[in-house]
């Protein structure tokens, strides 16, 4: 007799497109495990992603504005779930695996330092081989959570995780050895940018960093005034595109793909690196770097002992990496801040 898992993995061939990734044809995970009783190999990794450590500590790291005061700008914790709607809208248009994207959205931002970009690039310069967000993501679901023994997810979960990042490049990367194995990674992979390149030019309105005039007309024409018509277009576009090229990878027109890259590199022109915000950016570079150099001359009370074959070096990244921004402004005021004294 049937399972209910079972027979979710039935609902799944029946239904889902023949491109689909299917949750019974996974390639598993490093330490095998038994299937559960109700719910699907991709189904546990989304629960796994929602209930550990690193994607609590997401509310409180920055996305694009330090510490901001105002309650309506995002954090990595809304970034993530924004990418996450936009993901599950586009996969089921496509008839493709809701749980396997779910569950790449939800984790591809694990490994984000505090203090967005400046934290990024702090720890690129310390660490010896460079830092880069993505790969940390996957090294947090691999050997940093549950103390050391990681989340064990599918083989499919951590591919989609540690290729959804394309910095400056492209998007959508014509060298298949870039991209994600799956559509569904793929398919968070423009999710991603679709998500930051709207709610980043909607934050920057609000903070006066920018004003709709400084952004170039066209792209208001091609790919919409508001910010709602901005998704729904690009979402539009990456599902038609997608179906029209037969699902054999995910894509999106010319047109809109150039306006979406044109927008990318306004934001990292005109809102990520401005010079106005780049001296309180090197203030927080600062704060991480003395930071890092503390702890490797202090380890003993905050650096893990694991993973076990890696050198202090890396661990004390590891440690700083995981931080929220208020908690590394409170450790800097502890360690590097004169305490006021009492007078009786």
């Amino acid at each position: 007799m049937e399972n209910i898992r079972e027979k979710l993995e039935r609902i799944e061939q029946e239904n889902l497109s023949e491109k689909a990734c299917l949750s019974i044809k996974t390639k598993g995970r490093n330490r095998k495990e038994e299937p559960h009783l109700f719910r699907t190999a991709f189904q546990r990794d989304r629960d796994r992603i929602v209930h550990c450590k690193s994607f609590r500590r997401l509310k409180h790291k920055t996305q694009v504005f330090l510490s901001p005061y105002g309650d309506h700008y995002r954090t990595r914790l809304t970034h993530t779930l924004e990418v996450s709607q936009i993901a599950r809208t586009i996969a089921k248009a496509l008839r493709l695996n809701e749980d396997l994207t779910e569950a790449i959205a939800l984790g591809h931002d694990l490994g984000h330092t505090p203090f967005g970009h400046s934290g990024e690039k702090a720890l690129d310069d310390l660490l010896e081989g460079g830092f880069s967000h993505y790969k940390q993501s996957l090294r947090v679901v691999e050997k940093l959570e549950y103390e050391g023994k990681g989340l064990n997810l599918t083989f499919e979960v951590r591919d989609g995780i540690s290729r959804h990042s394309k910095g400056m490049g492209e998007i959508l990367n014509a060298d298949a050895s870039a991209m994600p194995q799956t559509l569904e990674g793929q398919i968070v992979r423009i999710s991603d940018v679709i998500a930051y390149v709207n709610h980043d030019v909607d934050d920057a309105l609000r903070a006066g960093v920018i004003k709709k005039e400084d952004i170039p007309s066209q792209l208001f024409k091609t790919l919409g005034k508001y910010h709602a018509s901005r998704i729904d277009t690009m979402v539009d576009d990456v599902i038609k595109a997608s179906l029209a090229s037969d699902l054999d990878k995910i894509v999106m027109n010319r047109e809109i793909m150039e306006a979406v890259m044109e927008l990318r590199n306004f934001l990292y022109g005109r809102v990520y690196y401005n010079p106005h915000s780049r001296g309180e950016l090197q203030k927080t570079e600062k704060i991480l770097t003395d930071l890092y150099h503390h702890f490797l001359e202090n380890p003993e009370e905050h650096i893990k002992p694991y993973p076990a074959e890696d050198p202090l070096e890396k661990r004390v990244g590891d440690f700083i990496a995981g931080m929220t921004d208020r908690y590394a402004l409170r450790l800097y005021e502890r360690f590097f801040m004169p305490l006021s004294w009492t007078i009786l």
